[in-house]
């Protein structure tokens, strides 16, 4: 069966849930005359009487109130999956790692200066992404600014390694990190590599050994634990270090050469609101980082 004109179910709905023809006007921004004629229109389809009229006053038959409950809600989808597609035409779908999401980017987030995103936050932490096979407009990775061809990048932050561990184990770590527990937060125990080589310390020091995790969320939550030292991004780790939930048993934070970068494709069209995102979230990246510190590049 055909349907009757779209716009005379509009205004059948609107005066009916209002119930008045002049409101309805109002609502669709028509004349109260152009509404009657529409109803009129669907009461021949129909062949049934949907308003009653008395009149300049008209009331609703009781077909016109069966229609209209099942118009009501049939529109109110409408409403919602417009709204809906319309929401997310403006909205940047965004992909980032799961310790940067949950440690610093959520929170960023919340700066009204930074455009709508649809954030995908990814278990594994990643330094890669395919547009062309992904749903995203840009990407939060890890790496040194080289991400293909086909990209532009900007860098966020600089990643600095530094041991972390709950306050409670410090003195410990301190005068025998021989004798307790290392948590890894890489399956190649990269982390605490990169550090000792830096740094020139502990040379006898075993990471063979210790707990080794997936993710530096996993690494940061073991540590909170006190499940032993691990390391950490210095700046994903300054709220729990403020929080008192972790300390620092040493004072080295080490460059791995790598930072955090916003990357998306070249010559996208939503390059004005990824460029918008990318100075809202520079805002929000705590600085300076702490000068108490000895930074080694």
């Amino acid at each position: 069966m055909p349907l009757p004109p779209l716009y005379a179910l509009r205004a059948f709905e609107a005066a009916a849930r209002l119930g008045s023809f002049s409101k309805a006007a109002e609502l669709l921004n028509v004349t109260p005359g152009a509404i009657s004629r529409h109803i009129r229109t669907l009461e021949q389809w129909f062949e049934c009487e949907l308003f009653r009229r008395h009149g300049p006053r008209v009331e609703i038959s009781d077909a016109g109130r069966a229609l209209a409950s099942q118009l009501s809600d049939g529109f109110q989808s409408l409403e919602l999956a417009c709204e809906a597609f319309s929401r997310r035409r403006h909205e940047l779908r965004l992909k980032a790692p799961s310790t940067l999401t949950l440690r610093w980017l959520l929170a960023a987030l919340k700066n009204h200066a930074i455009p709508p995103v649809e954030l995908a936050s990814v278990w594994m932490d990643t330094d890669s992404v395919d547009f062309q096979r992904e749903p995203y407009d840009c990407a939060i990775l890890l790496g040194d600014g080289h991400f293909g061809a086909g990209t532009e990048s900007r860098l966020l932050f600089e990643e600095w390694l530094i041991p972390i561990c709950s306050p409670a184990l410090v003195a410990t770590a301190r005068r025998q990190l021989a004798d307790g527990e290392l948590i890894h937060p890489s399956p190649d125990r990269r982390d605490w590599r990169r550090w000792l080589k830096r740094t020139q310390q502990h040379p006898h020091l075993n990471i063979a050994r210790g707990k080794v995790f997936d993710t530096l969320e996993h690494g940061y939550l073991a540590a909170i634990g006190g499940h032993g030292v691990s390391v950490g991004d210095l700046l994903l780790s300054l709220d729990a270090i403020a929080s008192g939930l972790l300390a620092l048993p040493f004072n080295e934070a080490v460059s791995t050469g790598e930072g955090y970068w916003l990357v998306w494709p070249k010559g996208s069209p939503r390059a004005p609101s990824i460029n918008t995102l990318y100075h809202g979230l520079v805002k929000a990246i705590p600085q300076p980082l702490p000068p108490s510190l000895i930074y080694l590049r």
